[in-house]
């Protein structure tokens, strides 16, 4: 592209003059021009509706092709100082994504206004990859009668956001992963939202849920949420309580192999699975892990622990970072990169989170944590960003690349979680691990994608824990 835009005057245009761009029809431009013109109409943006129309699937808006007509005129033949005065067109066929076009602008004739002003008609025409017509027609213009050349203005840079989508991604790869929906307990569902969401994932082969609750507020719930509980396996009990129990016993037995939290404290589910006597506890202790899809991002983050240890000690750290690690290579990352976060870079006996970096750095070293590549302290901004890691001096293959974030403490990572969520638009879904089976722990201000993308984190982890991994 140059760095100028040049018209051609009135002296210099001569019949058969001809001007052209080729552009690319992709899902960036759909959404573009949906956003600018306002027309969501579903033949163009929705790909389920799509694929039942007329042409089977997206297409482009017919005024896309216009734009790029108006494109070259406005900025090619005649150029900067044409004015429309009148467009026809006929379009032949659909322009569909990853559809290459041609378009083309020949000028057939010049003459003049009643008051004098120069006009010219121009044939335009736009073809595709297959040389076949899509847009054919003519448009007039007031041409421009002075030279113009000016240097191109340079456009902001448009980025598209589509909050979720990496956790979307996620929710298919586990369904392709898993043959069978995973059996899970749902504890105390008993209010819309969470039975609604249990039944959401089953509804698209995640998880087949077992209803561990009363059965009496399982039922209103249901009718609340007009859901018909027939078609699924429900383990009556008395209370909330009662329910945590029963659905520990059931992963204790073999019958489900993972719990989803209901309408009921995550104190009271966690209480139950970390029993010594009747829990689901192994040799490593309970973390919980938020997955992040960031806005801008190209792949999503780990962020732990933000739920479970309030205050963990260096031993808990260690687990925290080890279970961390499991979910991240379950996830597909064979090697996760995993930054121990505090609020500086250099290692002070004032910041004991700098003293817990420095030796769980040398724990990894040593083979105390295996499967990731550690680095610590580092502050958030040079985990995050390799400019601010440039900046600092911070050699590290880490920095500025790291796939888990491992916060100080509980509050640091609850507020940077919450910071990502509500001020970034960021989307998270969590699970806590280190017990025989996955725990889903929603909140009840998740969102149904949230659910969703939390179920599909127990369909991959589950998988590796039978993997034997």
């Amino acid at each position: 592209m140059t760095d100028w835009i040049e018209n051609r005057p009135l002296a210099e245009l001569r019949l058969g003059d001809s001007a052209s761009l080729s552009r690319t029809f992709t899902r960036d431009e759909v959404q573009t021009f949906a956003l600018a013109s306002g027309d969501v109409n579903p033949a163009h943006v929705d790909a389920e509706f799509a694929a039942d129309d007329a042409f089977h699937g997206i297409v482009a808006h017919g005024m896309w092709s216009a734009a790029l007509i108006s494109n070259v005129l406005g900025t090619q033949l005649p150029g900067p100082g044409t004015v429309y005065l009148g467009q026809q067109l006929r379009f032949a066929q659909p322009v569909r994504l990853g559809d290459t076009v041609r378009v083309t602008v020949t000028l057939t004739a010049l003459d003049a206004l009643p008051d004098g002003r120069p006009r010219a008609t121009l044939r335009c025409s736009v073809v595709n990859q297959r040389n076949e017509t899509v847009v054919e027609g003519e448009a007039q213009v007031l041409v421009p009668q002075a030279k113009v050349r000016r240097a191109r203005v340079a456009l902001p840079r448009l980025e598209l956001r589509d909050p979720g989508a990496k956790l979307r991604a996620l929710v298919e790869q586990a369904r392709a992963l898993h043959a069978r929906p995973l059996r899970t307990a749902v504890v105390h569902a008993v209010d819309a939202v969470s039975l609604g969401g249990a039944v959401d994932a089953a509804r698209a082969g995640l998880i087949e849920p077992v209803f561990v609750g009363p059965q009496a507020r399982l039922q209103a719930a249901a009718q609340a949420a007009c859901i018909d509980l027939s078609g699924y396996a429900v383990e009556p009990t008395e209370h909330s309580h009662a329910a945590a129990a029963r659905a520990v016993a059931l992963a204790r037995e073999g019958r489900v192999q993972a719990l989803m939290k209901g309408s009921l404290h995550s104190d009271e589910l966690l209480h139950a699975v970390v029993d010594a006597q009747t829990g689901l506890r192994t040799q490593r202790r309970i973390s919980h892990v938020f997955v992040v899809d960031v806005v801008g991002l190209d792949r999503l983050q780990l962020l732990t622990d933000a739920a479970v240890n309030v205050t963990p000690d260096l031993l808990a750290k260690r687990d925290i970072v080890q279970n961390a690690i499991g979910l991240a290579q379950a996830l597909g990352l064979p090697e996760p990169k995993v930054a121990i976060l505090s609020a500086v870079e250099t290692v002070t006996p004032k910041l004991p989170s700098t003293l817990d970096a420095a030796a769980l750095c040398k724990m990894a070293e040593r083979g105390q944590i295996t499967g990731g590549v550690l680095d610590g302290p580092l502050g958030f901004d040079n985990a995050v960003s390799l400019r601010a890691a440039q900046t600092k001096g911070i050699v590290s293959a880490v920095a500025g690349r790291a796939d888990v974030l491992v916060a100080p403490d509980l509050e640091a990572a609850n507020m940077l979680a919450k910071q990502l969520e509500y001020l970034a638009d960021a989307k998270v879904a969590g699970i806590v691990l280190g017990a025989r089976v996955p725990v889903i722990l929603t909140s009840r201000a998740d969102l149904p994608d949230a659910r969703m993308a939390s179920c599909a984190l127990a369909v991959l982890l589950a998988a590796r824990i039978q993997a034997g991994a």
